[in-house]
């Protein structure tokens, strides 16, 4: 890696390198949009060439997935910060998914993000098997016993997917007309209320 690139300091491994072509694509993401955030744009700012990037990431569209990933985090990590502030797993649930759905959209990156044709990225990166680990992760570690309510193993997996799905449909194709805070979480509470009340009759 020459000294010309990467503002003549070059990363010291290609752990560094990979982080820092990922630091350049959220910058890109959020001067450009997504749908102007290529390997070549990525490449250029950081005064590299294309077979550099190549090297971290075999396309845009798997950068743009690792940018979503860090995205996907970023959310997860404000939920478990809720939890600490709610007493009932209920309330908590019905909370952080409204706040999801009311927030997502106002993120500059997923926003621009849901805004183009490379939509079905972050769409796939919602329910992937790596988000429902990290959100089932989130949850085991909130002062709220899962195992009690009756959901331990793949019944909580399926319970965090379930949230996840929920999630999704409502940022990708909001109600017409949009509820306000009350009326959507009352609407999520119709939901997800019986379903932690049905949990100690299923099995894990």
């Amino acid at each position: 890696m020459g000294r010309k690139g990467w503002g003549g300091v070059p990363p010291a491994d290609d752990t560094e390198a990979r982080q820092r072509i990922l630091a350049a694509a959220l910058a890109s993401i959020e001067r450009r949009g997504p749908a102007l955030t290529t390997l070549t744009e990525v490449a250029a700012d950081l005064g590299i060439t294309r077979p550099t990037v190549y090297r971290h990431f075999g396309s845009t569209d798997e950068l743009l997935a690792a940018a979503a990933e860090i995205a996907l985090g970023h959310w997860t990590a404000r939920i478990g910060r809720m939890a600490e502030m709610r007493e009932d797993p209920t309330d908590f649930l019905v909370d952080a998914v409204a706040y999801l759905i009311e927030k997502l959209p106002g993120e500059p990156l997923l926003a621009m993000m849901l805004e183009t044709d490379r939509m079905r990225v972050m769409s796939r990166q919602m329910v992937m098997p790596a988000a429902v680990r990290r959100s089932k992760s989130m949850l085991v570690q909130t002062r709220f016993d899962w195992a009690a309510l009756g959901f331990t193993g793949r019944r909580l997996d399926d319970l965090v997917e379930f949230l996840l799905r929920m999630i999704q449909s409502m940022v990708i194709a909001p109600p017409d007309p949009p509820r306000g805070p009350a009326a959507l979480r009352s609407y999520l509470r119709q939901w997800i209320a019986p379903v932690l009340a049905a949990g100690t009759d299923g099995v894990s």
